[in-house]
């Protein structure tokens, strides 16, 4: 829609996706990514992290289930959407405004880790942090699972294309 604020944010996913099925059949993934910048600190010589951004996010319908099956905690993602800001009022009475982002496209960064990619029947893509490049659906269901603690999995060889 017109007006609204488009970001583009890089972090880690804070813990695995939380898929909710609400009253009217609609799903929703929500999670939060953490932003933390990197500067370099001349004096020490060295780099070191800047105050993290830790933003809710809420992803819809089919991305809300591709969410949930794909990203896991700990992910570096690339996700982009529009910002959103709600007021509520807490149970202490008090006024409360947070800004929270409608995900509208997030997939794996590929900068320091490989990704699996699936196309969907629905006409979508799915992503599978397995480790390897890109496959058919085919060959990617014969490819071994990534050990449960570890995300990114291991890289494997070439891709085939």
């Amino acid at each position: 829609m017109a007006g609204e604020t488009v970001i583009t944010i890089v972090g880690n996913l804070t813990a695995d996706p939380e898929i909710r099925t609400l009253s009217n059949g609609g799903t929703v993934a929500n999670f939060t990514i953490a932003s933390t910048p990197r500067v370099y600190n001349s004096q020490a010589n060295q780099w070191e992290d800047g105050q993290a951004l830790f933003l809710r996010c809420s992803a819809w319908r089919d991305l809300a289930s591709h969410c949930a099956q794909t990203l896991r905690k700990g992910m570096r993602v690339i996700a982009q959407g529009r910002l959103q800001q709600r007021s509520y009022q807490a149970q202490d009475g008090s006024n409360r405004t947070v800004i929270e982002m409608t995900v509208d496209e997030i997939g794996p960064s590929l900068r320091y880790a490989t990704a699996q990619v699936q196309k969907m029947q629905s006409g979508g893509y799915q992503g599978n942090a397995n480790g390897g490049g890109y496959q058919q659906p085919q060959q990617a269901q014969q490819q071994s699972q990534a050990p449960a603690d570890d995300p990114w999995g291991a890289p494997a060889g070439e891709p085939d294309f």
